[in-house]
């Protein structure tokens, strides 16, 4: 079974970027696909979908490449039950890297993550780190939660009382709902938070917002916690490249613990704090952090020009009028 449409009529102008669609496994993954240049890849994460970059899209397109996906499940892609597709770490970084393969980016990527982005971006960079040019780190790990921290009751709850958490986020859109409430420092406009919710508007169209949440990996019994623990280990093989690190400091789960380990794996990274933001950074601060990322990366140019770079490839066939999502 794969969920309904998305009328995204009442926020296109939010949202004004042309569709694609990659078919993974017999699944639409959804992504945007604006500019020429040095490709920057934008990986979101829960309860996100590709909406919440639409401001560095704006920002980037003009000089760069930008790609920003939607997880299957997430945003505008395909929604399966849990009998078409298995919602783990792993298969999220199996459709990441085929996008890759079928965009034919080249060995110049530049990856932006926020939140389990940077578990599924990572990974893919860590495969390929020979092809990884920058990094671009929004509130989010790459690494197993750092020592001596528990995950915050909220998430465990939601995490290990199943019985509960399935009607609270499945049933009533808890997860969507509360995250456009308490992931900004600042007020949500009402027609971005709605924006954000779109997707996720039935019980079907939410299965993605609770399996994330219960994929998160506490011991080794746990399906990620290998991969995890993989790219933990292997973070080194990125040290020397160019990182930029945004941050929210007002982040009831990636909060300043999380920072520190950053810090400490990556001591070259250049940092930029925002005490007044949270996890939504990119909400509360955008208008400061989308100048701080297009700064970054000129002053990191690549030594490669667009004319060498692969163009997009032709966009396929719409297939539904452009407000409509299948």
């Amino acid at each position: 079974m794969v969920a309904t449409g998305v009328d995204l009529s009442p926020y296109r102008h939010l949202y004004p970027f042309e569709s694609h669609w990659l078919t993974v496994q017999g699944h639409r993954y959804h992504y945007v696909d604006e500019g020429a240049g040095d490709p920057i890849i934008l990986v979101h994460g829960n309860p996100t979908w590709s909406f919440f970059f639409r401001r560095l899209i704006t920002e980037l397109r003009g000089s760069y490449r930008v790609i920003a996906v939607d997880h299957i499940g997430c945003g505008l892609s395909d929604k399966p039950d849990d009998s078409h597709y298995t919602y783990t770490l792993e298969r999220r970084v199996t459709d990441l890297e085929a996008l890759l393969e079928h965009l034919q980016l080249g060995d110049h990527l530049t990856f932006g993550v926020h939140d389990w982005g940077g578990m599924i971006g990572m990974a893919c960079a860590l495969r390929r780190p020979e092809r990884v040019a920058r990094l671009v780190v929004f509130n989010t790990a790459a690494f197993r939660l750092p020592p001596h921290k528990a995950l915050p009751l909220r998430l465990a709850i939601l995490r290990n009382l199943t019985t509960l958490a399935t009607p609270l986020v499945r049933g009533l859109n808890a997860f969507s709902y509360l995250a456009t409430h308490m992931a900004c420092a600042t007020r949500l406009a009402p027609d971005v938070s709605r924006a954000y919710r779109a997707p996720y508007d039935s019980w079907a169209n939410r299965i993605a917002t609770l399996r994330f949440v219960q994929d998160i990996p506490l011991s080794p019994d746990d399906h990620s916690y290998a991969l995890v623990q993989w790219i933990e280990e292997h973070l080194a093989q990125v040290r020397h490249i160019p990182m930029l690190i945004c941050w929210g400091e007002r982040d009831f789960v990636f909060d300043t613990d999380f920072l520190a380990q950053w810090r400490t794996r990556f001591p070259e990274a250049i940092v930029h704090t925002f005490p007044a933001a949270g996890h939504y950074v990119l909400e509360d601060v955008g208008d400061a952090i989308c100048p701080l990322v297009h700064e970054f990366l000129d002053t990191h140019a690549l030594r490669v020009s667009p004319s060498n770079l692969p163009a997009p490839p032709p966009a396929a066939p719409r297939s539904a009028p452009p407000d409509t999502v299948p």
